[in-house]
């Protein structure tokens, strides 16, 4: 399959991750997104993977000349849902960095381009391919913790020094959407309930001179059935740190409670005494290839475009309850 990116900044580790373990797939082109991000980095990696892709200054120009397979939009936050509009009018077929937009109406505009094209979408929701993930789902389908009532997520991250792109809510959108949106992504998939509302606060204190970045969120979610749910979200890791990243999960059901801490998975239920924990699935999978699968038609993405477009909308509506200062229904 031919393969196009277009964009530097966010996760295109998933799409070189999938390229390794994917032999019959290949990167035709590279372009930077509307904001002229430096690619000389990716170009190395590519080169380091044995893949020698052209190079275009415009983007639209390479997709007209190269007419891909796939094509993997990860530049500035605030041009995701005008690429991939663009990338979904030519027919392609569609891999994206979270959000798939900062604003609703981008995302409405995203929706519609989408439903009238003939392109999948899905965009990069990669932890549900951690081993850690994918243990704890497979323990909830079983039944060992029953019917989840509480959820309680949180992402802490090493804030260092982020480029302006993050220090201007106009091109970021906000430590909810960005950062948020997975874990809102882990509420929905863990319970597969539908969110009813949110009340949501952040604030830029202490963001050490990053502008407009929030270094702190917290968002409060109702969902179906009186299930509740929270998204803790910071900035706040020190540097002396042993991970970039601390995210953890605490899922409390009726018969038990699971917990996904330091990347292993902590069972406590009724069935046997004291906290376990759980061996985690042999191997990390990968998010591009399983989509570059399911675009051949030999397997289900994990990730759907109807996934895709909720979670960014419920993450924009907590963004705007902070914003506000009130409850929002979704």
């Amino acid at each position: 399959m031919k393969v196009c990116m277009i964009g530097y900044t966010g996760h295109n580790n998933y799409v070189l991750e999938g390229l390794r373990r994917d032999e019959r797939a290949t990167v035709v082109g590279i372009a930077p997104g509307p904001d002229e991000e430096n690619q000389s980095e990716l170009i190395e990696k590519l080169e380091s993977l044995g893949e020698k892709p052209k190079n275009f200054h415009n983007y639209k120009k390479m997709l007209e000349s190269q007419t891909p397979d796939v094509v993997t939009v990860a530049c500035h936050f605030n041009n995701h849902s005008r690429v991939s509009q663009q990338a979904l009018a030519g027919g392609y077929n569609v891999f994206v960095e979270k959000p798939v937009a900062t604003t609703l109406d981008e995302l409405t505009r995203l929706r519609n381009s989408f439903e009238s094209s003939e392109g999948s979408l899905v965009t990069m929701f990669g932890s549900r391919y951690q081993p850690w993930f994918e243990t704890a789902r497979n323990i909830i389908e079983e039944g060992a913790i029953g019917s989840i009532r509480l959820m309680n997520a949180q992402k802490s991250y090493v804030l260092g020094d982020r480029s302006s792109l993050y220090r201007n809510r106009n091109s970021y959108g906000g430590t909810i959407p960005w950062v948020g949106s997975h874990a809102i992504d882990w509420l929905y998939w863990f319970s597969e309930k539908e969110f009813e509302s949110v009340f949501a606060t952040h604030s830029t204190l202490s963001n050490k001179n990053h502008g407009e970045l929030e270094s702190t969120a917290l968002c409060l979610f109702e969902l179906e059935d009186e299930i509740m749910g929270s998204v803790s979200l910071d900035y706040l890791r020190p540097r002396g740190a042993t991970s970039h990243g601390d995210d953890r999960l605490r899922l409390a059901g009726k018969k038990g409670i699971l917990e996904i801490i330091d990347d292993e998975v902590y069972l406590i239920n009724q069935k046997v005494e004291g906290i376990r924990k759980v061996p985690l699935k042999s191997k990390k999978e990968s998010i591009f290839k399983d989509f570059l699968d399911y675009l051949r038609g030999s397997g289900k993405c994990k990730i759907s475009a109807k996934t895709s477009f909720y979670v960014t909308e419920v993450a924009l509506k907590a963004r705007s309850s902070a914003d506000q200062g009130k409850l929002i229904k979704i």
